[in-house]
């Protein structure tokens, strides 16, 4: 069970999901971005892209999903700002309006990589990006047209 009481995931299930969070994570470091999983090496200083692998065996939307996290001295502006009766101050907001800017760059970055993402539809997590495979893995007829095959992926890049 997760620790909302829902049924977790097979551990070959969670490797295959952590395998497709670990080249996210790639590919936004290959385009100069931070990033990092959640839950690793995790300190309250840590600002960029945080990629969290869902641990639940019902996923309701993505296997993964990318979120951006502001420096900490504008995170703790902002929970200050609200803790001192403040929260309609324009720090407060700083961090999810740089979130939802950020979401369309972290797409266009995916996709570029040849990773399947989109924006989240969700109200809860409004600026983070969903991420659902690899344009490889998709069957030929379904793999999008608007380029040309073998272009996708990061095979081109020398490590």
């Amino acid at each position: 069970m997760s620790e909302y009481g829902f049924a977790r995931a097979r551990e070959d299930v969670i490797a295959i999901r952590n395998e497709l969070a670990d080249q996210v994570i790639q590919a936004l470091r290959h385009a100069g971005l931070p990033a990092f999983g959640e839950g690793e090496n995790e300190t309250a200083d840590r600002a960029g892209a945080v990629v969290h692998v869902e641990p639940d065996a019902d996923v309701g939307s993505a296997p993964v999903s990318v979120g951006w996290r502001c420096g900490p001295a504008m995170m703790q502006a902002a929970v200050e700002s609200l803790a001192s009766g403040n929260p309609d101050a324009p720090v407060v907001r700083y961090p999810g309006t740089v979130g939802q800017h950020m979401q369309s760059a972290l797409v266009r970055i995916l996709l570029s990589a040849g990773i399947i993402a989109t924006l989240e539809n969700d109200t809860m997590n409004p600026d983070h990006v969903l991420v659902f495979g690899l344009f490889s893995d998709l069957p030929p007829a379904l793999r999008p047209a608007f380029a040309r095959p073998g272009v996708w992926g990061m095979s081109h890049v020398v490590m």
